[in-house]
C-alpha cells in the first residue's frame, strides 16, 4: 500500500497527510524495533518508482541498527524485512 492509500484508509485530510503517515509509521517503527518484530512500515512504499519506502524509513532502521549504514544493500534489506512482515501473517 502507499502513503497516500494509509492516508485515505486513515480519513486524513490534508495539510500535510503524508507527513502525519510518516509520523505515525516512525512510531510504529520505533515499537516494533524496541519488541523485535518485522517493521511492519516496510508494507508501506511510495507510489512512485521504485516503489520502496521513503527515504525516512531506511534513515531510521539504519539508526536502529536493523539495516546496514551502505545504502547500496537498503534495497535487499527493505525486501527481507517486507517478506518477515508477510511471515507473521502466515
Amino acid at each position: 500500500m502507499t502513503y497516500q492509500d494509509v492516508a485515505d484508509a486513515l480519513g486524513l485530510q490534508p495539510p500535510r497527510t503524508i507527513q502525519r503517515v510518516a509520523q505515525a509509521l516512525e512510531v510504529l517503527i520505533r515499537e516494533d524495533a524496541a519488541q523485535g518484530r518485522p517493521f511492519i512500515a516496510a508494507l508501506v512504499v511510495s507510489r512512485r518508482a521504485p516503489h520502496m519506502p521513503a527515504r525516512g524509513f531506511f534513515e531510521l532502521a539504519v539508526e536502529l541498527g536493523r539495516f546496514p549504514a551502505d545504502a547500496s544493500l537498503h534495497a535487499q534489506a527493505w525486501r527481507e524485512e517486507y517478506q518477515r512482515v508477510l511471515a507473521t501473517f502466515d
